[in-house]
């Protein structure tokens, strides 16, 4: 399962500059400015230069890289003390240099429960429905059973049964919480898997159990953290899903892995990346069809979709159909998410990447009609995404009742992604100053968002 895709999208200051919402114009007239600030008057502030120190490798000269410490905060010491890019506030660099085997796994394991929660304390703050299934999860197993596995001692079928039966319930709650919601709850039950994989005792047959339920509550992690905003915690999460899906030989969990780590690539504006994730993960599984096909065919798309190759993504597009029609209860559970409704949004978002507005609408359209109601967060993502290609369809009065429908639902959901698609949807309103109902949605998405 090995594969170079996992070094994709990894650069510290995509994340610094993404977390501030600045532009490579922005950014190079953040360093021009701040550079004025030591001295040098005229430096140029051009874009091009601050693409390359995120694709080419180059390092910024020294003024460029204390300009901008200053507006992140970074002392001028810790610039000197840490080569580019390591001083930058996004924390380390993402390893991935972990063996491929359950030593290595374990290790990944043990450094992601103790680096991607800044906070660990935090999960003292969990609340609600958060405690709800922290308590379900747990009141169940003997308490004295699970302190000796632990401890070193034996871990048994039961123990494992319920780690694996947690899983679904984190999904659930991320489709109706949102990522924020979740997060220190995945964080605390990877960290429980990960201490019964590096202390407790048990045979091969359990071991592989427990990596497999370690990589899906890591992707679980890394999808929650991604959903709100914590993109290089994201990352952790995912290659170390990778390695312990790779120690359970569980090549479809990777591939979903892989899957995600590309939208995040998407999201980033680097879909050369993404096609390079997404090959990787349709490579891995062989010639697998069912909905696991289609996920991976559709991500595809959205890659060739980002990068302007229409033929190249309806091509992909004509894959991920056929393969959703061989859809069966093999399946694994977790890709029943991806059902009609789901491939219909994924077509549309193809579409608007492309240009291809009205079409982009109608599948859109579609793919609300038919998506459950359960789907919180989704169905204020497709919402604002639609709502978005009607403004700029000239649509005003649909797009804002689609935001309309949309703002309690992202009160409801604590999703940075959905905030900024809502961020991004304000934007667009303010063509029409004069409007009055555009006005209130602006105020609107503003408030909830």
């Amino acid at each position: 399962m090995r594969t170079d895709t996992a070094n994709a999208c990894t650069h510290p200051l995509a994340f610094v500059r993404a977390q501030r919402g600045w532009s490579y114009q922005r950014l190079a007239r953040v360093v021009a400015r701040r550079a004025r600030d030591l001295g040098v008057a005229n430096m140029a502030a051009e874009r091009q230069k601050v693409w390359r120190w995120e694709h080419r490798g180059v390092v910024p000269d020294r003024v460029s890289q204390l300009a901008l410490a200053a507006e992140l905060g970074v002392p001028s010491e810790k610039v000197e003390s840490h080569p580019w890019p390591a001083w930058l506030p996004t924390g380390d660099a993402v390893r991935v240099d972990y063996p491929w085997n359950p030593a290595g796994a374990i290790t990944a394991l043990l450094d992601v429960v103790d680096n991607a929660m800044m906070d660990r304390r935090g999960f003292l703050t969990i609340s609600g429905d958060g405690v709800a299934a922290l308590s379900s999860a747990w009141l169940s197993l003997e308490p004295a059973r699970l302190t000796d596995a632990l401890a070193g001692g034996r871990v048994d079928a039961q123990i494992v049964a319920q780690l694996e039966h947690s899983v679904p319930g984190l999904r659930q709650m991320d489709e109706r919480l949102g990522g924020e919601g979740v997060r220190r709850l995945a964080d605390a039950e990877l960290g429980v898997v990960t201490d019964l994989l590096a202390h407790g005792s048990y045979d091969e047959r359990l071991g592989g159990r427990l990596h497999t339920t370690a990589a899906e509550l890591a992707r679980v992690a890394g999808w929650v953290s991604f959903d709100a905003g914590f993109h290089t915690a994201a990352q952790r999460y995912w290659v170390t899903a990778l390695h312990a899906a790779h120690a359970a030989d569980e090549r479809i969990i990777g591939a979903n892995v892989f899957k995600n780590m590309a939208l995040q690539c998407i999201d980033f504006g680097r879909p050369r990346e993404a096609l390079e994730l997404a090959d990787g993960a349709i490579a891995s599984v062989g010639g697998i069809s069912g909905r696991v096909r289609g996920m991976l065919e559709m991500r595809l798309a959205r890659a060739q979709a980002a990068l302007g190759n229409a033929a190249d993504c309806s091509r992909a597009i004509a894959n991920s159909e056929k393969a959703l029609t061989h859809a069966s209860k093999e399946d694994p559970s977790w890709s029943v998410w991806f059902d009609e409704a789901e491939f219909r949004a994924q077509v549309g978002l193809c579409y608007a990447d492309l240009g291809n507005l009205r079409q982009a609408d109608e599948w859109l359209a579609g793919a609300l009609d038919r998506q459950p109601l359960s789907r919180v967060r989704d169905r204020a993502t497709y919402l604002l995404r639609r709502a978005s290609v009607c403004v700029d369809l000239g649509k005003l009065d649909e797009a804002c009742l689609l935001a309309k429908e949309a703002v309690p639902l992202l009160g409801g959901t604590r999703s940075r992604r959905n905030a900024n698609r809502a961020a991004e949807l304000r934007r667009r309103l303010r063509r029409w100053p004069g409007d009055a109902i555009a006005r209130e949605v602006d105020r609107l998405l503003s408030e909830a968002a």
